[in-house]
Parts: C-alpha cells; structure tokens; sequence
C-alpha cells in the first residue's frame, strides 16, 4: 500500500510539472517575442522544446521528425502569429498575443496529448489553420516557390497524421498526394492573397485559402473515413451533407466575399 501511495505522489508529481513546464513553455515565448520584437528567439524556444526527437538513435530521427510535425507547425505558426500581430498592430496587439498565448497552453495540455480519432482530425485541422495563416502572414516577401513549399509541408502534415491513426498501407502516398494539393492552391493564393480581419479587434487576419483548404481537408478526411468504415466502399450518405456545406462555403468565398473590400487584396 505504501508503495502505491508513493507511486500515485511521483504521479501527481510529474503530471503538476508538466502542467508547469508546458505554460511555462508558452509564457516564455509571448515575453520574448513582446520584448525583442522578432520571432526568432521565441522560435528557437519551440524547437529546443523537441529536443526528444533527437533523443533516440539517428536511424529514428526522420519518423520522429514526421510524427512531430503538426506540433511543431503549431508551435512555429503561433510564434509567427503572435510577431505578425505585433507588426500590424504595434500598439494594441498585447491582447491578440496573449490570446493566442493560452491557445497554445490549451494546445499542449488538452488537445495535443489526445489519441481518438476524431480529436487527432482536431490536430491536424489546427495544424492547417494556424499554419496557413502563419505562412500567409509572414510570406509577402518570399520567392513564390518559398510559400509553395511551406504550403506542401503543411498539407501533407496534416494528412499524415489523419491517415497514421488508421494504419492504412498508403498513408505516405495519399500524404504526398494531398500535399500537392495544397502547393497548388498555395501557388494560387499567393498570387491572389485576400484575407479577412477578425472581430473584436484582434490584430491577426484570416486568408481565404486557409478556409478553403480546412474545408477541403474535412471532406478528404469524411470520404476516407467513410471508405476504412465500408471496406473500401464510399458510402454517398457519408460524405452528401459535408460536400454540400464545403461546396456552399467556398462559392460564398469566391462569389461574394472575395468581390467587396474585408481585408486586403
């Protein structure tokens, strides 16, 4: 008994420094990206916060790299989000930043240490949002070929890690697949950048690709579940009412939104 009482301490123990080390990890780099003014520090606070990638042999370092990379285009999308929001707003961006602060706290402590499927989908939808919009703000004065790359990395991320939770055999090629996707559309977007402000005055914007291409993702990701569910078979009353929404959202983009002035073309 005594043994279990010391055990269930080490327990609570471990579980209040991760808690600590985790907001610790997020108030680090609001502060150096407040008080330097660039991300870079801020960045390389993210990266070294992986230093368990490296932790293992060399011969595992690449399938720890892939199975990182949507915490890592969190974690990066969020310190480039918070360095944008200062330089658009240099005033009044504190509230933005500290939001986007606890964001990423509720990041690491709710959603990224969860394994059902429906919360890893979660994941990778957050890795799209915060990582389009990231590279989007940041990339006015890239190559396009730049943007293109970032915008490929981002989609197949995003796949991987949706497509890994059902071991399907194909995972690394249906991956590559839905990377390209998003580098075609990105090489797009960066010629017709429009993106829309938020409410309540918070000093970051939305681009129009990245509605685009989470709802994309969303079908790609019911038509898929649909097929493993089904033995291979789509079933239409599985992917109908996703479909129709996405396509509805995107012609209201396109067709409405786009023509009037919200946020800059």
């Amino acid at each position: 008994m005594e043994f279990l009482r010391t055990a269930r301490r080490k327990s609570l123990l471990s579980e209040i420094i991760y808690i600590g080390l985790n907001i610790a990890l997020a108030g680090l780099v609001l502060l150096l990206v407040v008080t330097t003014g660039t991300p870079w520090a801020a960045l390389l606070l993210v990266v070294l916060s992986k230093w368990r990638i490296f932790a293992v042999r060399p011969r595992y370092w690449f399938a720890h790299v892939e199975s990182n990379m949507v915490d890592v285009i969190v974690g990066v999308g969020t310190v480039l989000l918070m360095y944008t929001a200062g330089q658009i707003a240099p005033g009044g961006a504190l509230l933005t930043q500290i939001i986007l602060a606890v964001l990423y706290v509720l990041w690491l402590l709710l959603l990224k240490p969860r394994s059902k499927h429906v919360l890893v989908s979660l994941q990778a939808a957050v890795a799209v949002v915060v990582g389009t919009m990231a590279v989007a703000s940041v990339s006015y004065e890239w190559w396009s070929s730049a943007f293109v790359l970032f915008m490929w990395l981002i989609g197949y991320a995003a796949a991987r890690h949706v497509l890994y939770i059902y071991s399907d055999e194909h995972t690394r090629y249906l991956s590559l697949i839905w990377g390209v996707v998003f580098a075609e559309l990105g090489w797009v977007s960066y010629h017709l950048l429009v993106t829309y402000e938020l409410p309540f005055g918070l000093a970051i914007k939305v681009p129009e690709i990245t509605l685009i291409l989470i709802g994309l993702s969303f079908v790609a990701e019911r038509i898929f579940a649909s097929q493993h569910a089904n033995d291979g078979e789509i079933k239409r009353n599985d992917i109908l009412m996703p479909v129709i929404f996405v396509t509805g959202l995107i012609a209201v983009l396109l067709l409405l939104f786009t023509s009037v002035s919200i946020g800059t073309v």
